[in-house]
């Protein structure tokens, strides 16, 4: 498949680069990381092989329909990843996928810095005019980086995901260009 990267992007805490298959490798460690894969979609997945993450998230990575950057820190380490998924240039909008692979950069800002980019790569660069994702009702963390980038609330998806073979609940959340440039203007 060819791979199409997307532009680097630089903000105030992180540098989004365009992720490559060697960093197939970090997916693979973060995957794996207790504190990480909690919060994750597939946290009840069987632990896949380094093969197994490379074939889910690069080989099959469509790189028409979606954007795959890895956040880096200032410093230049890698500390996650974020995805636009699910790009439909007809009706204009995307799914956003974030996560802090490191522990030790949980809540410094990272994520809500490489939201912001992206939502800016989003909304200017590739004129969408939505972007939604899904989280866990319970990652309080999440959905308040998540606030604090535009995303509102939007519904609850009853018993959406198993967390420990138990059913949770995800919230739906989505923020419009229009929404997202009145913040940028405040």
């Amino acid at each position: 498949m060819i791979q199409l990267a997307p532009p680097s992007l630089v903000g105030e805490k992180v540098r989004l680069r365009p992720a490559r298959e060697e960093d197939m490798r970090l997916l693979h460690r973060w995957i794996h990381t207790p504190e990480v894969r909690h919060w994750l979609h597939a946290s009840d997945r069987p632990d896949g092989t380094l093969e197994e993450v490379t074939r889910r998230f690069w080989s099959n990575w469509d790189a028409v329909e979606g954007r795959f950057w890895i956040i880096e820190t200032a410093e230049g380490r890698p500390a996650g990843n974020v995805r636009l998924l699910g790009i439909d240039p007809f009706h204009l909008r995307a799914e956003l996928a974030i996560s802090i692979g490191e522990p030790d950069c949980f809540s410094l800002g990272l994520g809500t810095d490489a939201i912001r980019l992206v939502l800016g790569y989003a909304f200017e660069d590739l004129g969408l005019r939505r972007v939604d994702l899904q989280t866990d009702a319970d990652n309080a963390r999440a959905i308040r980086c998540y606030e604090k980038c535009g995303f509102v609330r939007e519904g609850v998806l009853r018993a959406r995901r198993l967390r420990y073979g138990e059913p949770i609940d995800m919230l739906a959340m989505g923020v419009l260009r229009e929404e997202w440039q009145a913040g940028q203007a405040s």
